[in-house]
């Protein structure tokens, strides 16, 4: 099955979003090159994936400005809440769009599964599109995070980041290439594990 339709769609939708960055000497609109880095990502850890982790890597961002995190209470408890209402959203908007172009529902309903990260740890997709996610994270943006907070909310961070991606992933993350300081935050939260 053809998912460039899908992906396109999923591209077109996320350079709504008003948040740039740099690329080179190219301007995009965040969530769009977070959804190409997803692709490129999976592509290189496991390209044997199906189609439903495919689609739910380059969409897992889907819409993510229009849910602002502000706009709930700034402790865990809203945080919580945001990320699970986000989650939702994703699933409700990358659905209407794979409904649009006429996928199969049950590949919708996968992917919508995946998108809300339902049973991680126990489905074998959702942990593989987790693993994804961690390992994007480690490539392109912990420097940057690690930059605006103090080593122990870091390796807090990265800590209960670690708790919920597999060993394999964990492997694999030790072939990026980070900072000094990032690598001492990360082997200080897997010593904590």
């Amino acid at each position: 099955m053809d998912l460039s339709p899908a992906f396109a769609a999923f591209d077109a939708y996320n350079s709504q979003d008003p948040n740039k960055e740099e690329v080179g000497k190219t301007s995009l609109s965040k969530e769009v090159l977070y959804g190409l880095r997803m692709s490129e990502r999976l592509s290189r850890y496991q390209p044997e994936s199906t189609q439903a982790v495919k689609l739910a890597a380059r969409c897992q961002h889907i819409g993510r400005w229009e849910s602002a995190r502000l706009d709930y209470p700034m402790d865990r408890k809203g945080y919580l809440k945001w990320r699970s209402d986000l989650a939702i959203h994703h699933a409700t908007v990358a659905g209407g769009i794979l409904e649009e172009l006429e996928y199969p529902m049950e590949l919708i309903e996968q992917v919508k599964f995946l998108l809300q990260k339902k049973q991680l740890k126990q489905n074998q997709e959702t942990q593989l599109l987790e693993d994804v996610i961690f390992l994007v994270f480690v490539e392109h943006y912990i420097e940057a995070f690690a930059a605006k907070h103090e080593d122990a909310k870091v390796i807090d961070i990265i800590k209960k980041t670690l708790k919920k991606v597999s060993s394999s992933a964990i492997n694999a993350s030790a072939s990026i290439a980070v900072s000094v300081r990032v690598g001492d935050l990360i082997k200080k939260a897997v010593s904590l594990l």
